[in-house]
């Protein structure tokens, strides 16, 4: 029995699990985003709320676009495209991972501070201030990253003949050290700051604004449970894998689910943060009705055009008084 039938026996309806999601994921995040990022870029007048939401939308489309990589390390069950490909992909991954989640932080603070300083907010914020702050959460994303990129490596397995990656740590102290830091800077933080934020923003809020709409406390809700539903599972079980012979037969059903949790999170961003926004949401209908309405012409056109014609090729109301309908139709 050769190596590829060896791996594919080792197929388990988990693996079927993790892959048909993660290509659902890959193609709302890499859709939703990738709509995203053609309003807010090119549709819409620049603006520091459109900056955030372009930002978010790049950093969660690269992020999905490096998804089938991951898909085909489970389909072979070995990583086959090189330590280079290997290293770009969890960096790649690693950075869109902190860099949205930074993302939403500046999002929310931002918010917070609109509505407690409307004055300030108006003089002082800028869209070159915002590219700025974006590129400057970029650049930390980045460099705290690139470590862990840099410590993968790729190496025979020790009981298959298959290639497989892993963490070159030299202690479990560093291990440790890593998803510690791992769980503050990307979990812990971020979601007090944002839940710092949406408390403050409601706080503010009057009652009679909160009693005629309660779609911004919905909003709002949903944004801290969807951050607190997708992140805090995945940096449990990462704590959880420091005592892996503990856990050992949990961890493995429980990671898989919780990394489709933590990638879910890149094309629920776009549903979030903005299509719930009125101008957005105007674009889309815009731009689905202009679709629509080219495809309904296409029809119409072919429709026309082929109930005017024979086998032969020649028009049957081309006689007489539909002469004029005939040209007509011909110029759609």
């Amino acid at each position: 029995m050769n190596s590829t039938q060896e791996r594919g026996q080792l197929w388990t309806p988990l693996d079927i699990f993790y892959t048909v999601t993660n290509v659902i994921i890959f193609i709302l995040g890499v859709g939703g985003n990738g709509l995203v990022i053609w309003i807010a870029g090119f549709k819409m007048k620049r603006s520091v709320i459109r900056i955030w939401y372009l930002s978010l939308a790049v950093s969660d489309f690269l992020f999905c676009t490096f998804l089938p990589l991951n898909i085909i390390y489970i389909v072979t069950h070995e990583w086959i495209l090189g330590v280079f490909l290997c290293k770009l992909m969890f960096f790649s991954m690693y950075f869109n991972w902190f860099s949205s989640i930074f993302l939403l932080v500046i999002i929310s603070v931002d918010r917070c501070v609109v509505v407690m300083f409307p004055v300030w907010a108006q003089n002082k914020r800028t869209v070159r201030k915002a590219l700025v702050i974006v590129m400057i959460a970029w650049i930390i994303s980045a460099a705290y990253c690139m470590p862990s990129a840099i410590s993968l490596e790729v190496q025979q397995d020790d009981h298959q003949e298959t290639k497989l990656f892993f963490y070159n740590y030299s202690n479990n102290q560093e291990l440790t050290a890593d998803v510690t830091c791992d769980f503050i800077i990307g979990f812990v933080i971020p979601f007090l700051l944002i839940v710092i934020c949406y408390v403050v923003i409601i706080r503010k809020l009057k009652p009679t604004q909160m009693t005629k709409s309660k779609k911004p406390f919905k909003i709002m809700t949903a944004l801290v449970a969807t951050f607190f539903t997708c992140w805090l599972p995945y940096h449990i079980f990462a704590l959880m894998e420091l005592n892996y012979k503990k856990y050992d037969n949990f961890l493995i059903t429980g990671a898989t689910v919780v990394l489709i949790l933590a990638n879910a999170s890149s094309c629920l961003n776009p549903l979030l943060y903005a299509f719930m926004g009125k101008d957005f949401k105007r674009q889309c209908y815009s731009l689905l009705t202009k679709i629509e309405n080219a495809i309904e012409g296409e029809e119409d056109k072919y429709t026309l055009r082929g109930t005017g014609t024979t086998s032969t090729g020649e028009s049957k109301l081309a006689t007489g008084n539909n002469l004029n309908s005939v040209a007509s139709f011909d110029q759609l």
